[in-house]
């Protein structure tokens, strides 16, 4: 279930008026009503992969018991890897056989030798990738004794298949978003105003930046071959803009819902496209996935309190990780090594810690230097999505040898050419409010409390107005694919 789609509008308060009127029965009633409608969000996509999000949550909450009773420290260590290895084994059953199998394949071919096998018809079920890391969470911080085995069955349950952030994320932590399944709840009209404006916000970026610069981009990477470099130039700077405004987007809408129902879930995306280096960059974008894989891959093995050369091993080793997360094509490997790459410079001299504040705090406009830092950041992420953005390793290099060819110097052509002008002026008044906005978790948080009521509802509607006037053709959400 979408949620820019009908079937969401009609969803949302129906579960929402049936949830508030089951305050009065209890916590436990209402745990269970909402694992009720997240099962029927997830399987109104395919029901069949309901029974995965089951078998996980039984194997992890088993686990978590398991590790209660258990003291001795390899029986305890055998659980958590047993929960790694089976929330690992069917992400990678789902999501990396054929790839695997495909390179096995190319690797016989190479020295000589056939090998008969064949490729299945695998169906990724969707949001795999964001619930098994939700589950291991839980198991990994049991064992490691930040966090006491729940043995209410109902609760975990509902934090394992929470419909807000279920299929995309963000990636809560057991930590943070467990206990609030254990406590009364009681409906806040402040909490829920504000994730009605964040809703609101992140339909604006999904369905009017993304889905508007998804025309432009389809476009032009589909056709790669037909540009000229100036075009590719504006295919690539159109994707950037798309995935932000289709991945955040997402992130404010699942947010803003879940305090609908008195939750609190982590900011995911904090203005990345206004970082001032590549470091700063990765703290501000994705940030659920990036903080899980810095706390359960990166510190383990060392993090930067190690030599030289260990430093640059964990940097690449979570930078590519990252990116074979995201899919299982070798244009995602090296879309993370590329931004290791990017990474490692700041790392190793100690600079990847210069920028963690607000860029331009308290006044207006940047200064000259964090211009350029933004400038030069922002043309190095552009670069790196073609990666991602591309159909496969040769689609990508191909792109990049035509961008940094002569004809980047040419003038842009390509048809549609009349909606990109309309997209361009929607993502500059979208930057604008960005801008104005980057001190909140979110664009509009606080801004709008600086004018008279008055003028915050005429800005609402002008909001919600754009949404139905300038919406581009529905398109799915990108990260649901991985």
């Amino acid at each position: 279930m979408l949620f820019n789609s009908i079937d969401f509008a009609i969803f949302l308060p129906v579960v929402f008026v049936i949830y508030w009127l089951l305050s009065a029965e209890g916590i436990k009633k209402q745990n269970l009503f909402l694992v009720l409608a997240s099962y029927i969000f997830y399987g109104w996509w395919d029901y069949r992969f309901l029974s995965l999000i089951l078998f996980s949550t039984v194997v992890d909450y088993s686990i978590g018991i398991g590790l209660s009773k258990q003291a001795d420290p390899k029986a305890r260590k055998g659980l958590v890897w047993l929960s790694i290895g089976v929330n690992l084994g069917f992400l990678g059953f789902f999501k990396y056989y054929n790839f695997f199998l495909d390179n096995f394949i190319s690797v016989f071919s190479f020295f000589g030798d056939t090998m008969d096998a064949r490729a299945l018809s695998i169906i990724l079920p969707v949001g795999i990738s964001f619930y098994t890391f939700q589950t291991l969470s839980y198991t990994i911080d049991v064992y490691r004794k930040k966090l006491r085995p729940t043995r209410d069955f109902v609760a975990f349950m509902a934090f394992v298949c929470f419909f807000p952030q279920l299929v995309a994320g963000p990636i809560e932590r057991a930590t943070h978003l467990l206990p609030q399944f254990m406590v009364e709840r009681k409906f806040n009209y402040a909490m829920a105003a504000d994730g009605l404006r964040q809703i609101l916000w992140g339909l604006f970026k999904k369905v009017v930046i993304a889905d508007n610069a998804a025309v432009i981009a389809n476009e032009i990477f589909n056709n790669s071959d037909m540009y000229s470099g100036s075009t590719l130039l504006v295919g690539a700077v159109f994707f950037t803009f798309q995935i932000y405004g289709d991945f955040s987007g997402y992130s404010d809408v699942a947010i803003g819902t879940a305090r609908l129902f008195g939750f609190d879930l982590k900011q995911n995306f904090a203005f990345p496209y206004f970082s001032r280096d590549m470091a700063e960059f990765w703290r501000r974008w994705h940030i659920s996935l990036s903080t899980w894989f810095r706390d359960y891959v990166y510190i383990p093995l060392g993090g930067s309190r190690v030599g030289t050369w260990k430093k640059i091993r964990n940097t690449f080793i979570i930078f590519i990780v990252s990116g074979f997360w995201h899919g299982a094509n070798w244009t995602f490997v090296v879309w993370g090594g590329l931004n290791a790459i990017y990474f490692l410079p700041l790392l190793l001299r100690n600079k990847n810690r210069v920028h963690t504040g607000t860029v331009a705090a308290g006044k207006y406009f940047p200064s000259l230097r964090e211009s350029l830092g933004m400038l030069s950041t922002f043309g190095l992420t552009v670069l790196a999505w073609i990666f991602f953005r591309a159909e496969n390793m040769p689609h990508a290099i191909n792109y990049l040898a035509t961008l940094f060819s002569k004809s980047l110097f040419t003038i842009p052509y390509f048809s549609g050419g009349k909606h990109a002008v309309k997209s361009l002026l929607l993502i500059l008044l979208f930057l604008m409010i960005e801008w104005l906005g980057r001190t909140g978790k979110y664009a509009i948080e606080n801004l709008p409390g600086r004018w008279n009521r008055s003028v915050r509802w005429i800005f609402y509607y002008l909001i919600a107005l754009s949404i139905f006037w300038f919406g581009g053709e529905q398109q799915a959400f990108i990260y649901f694919q991985f």
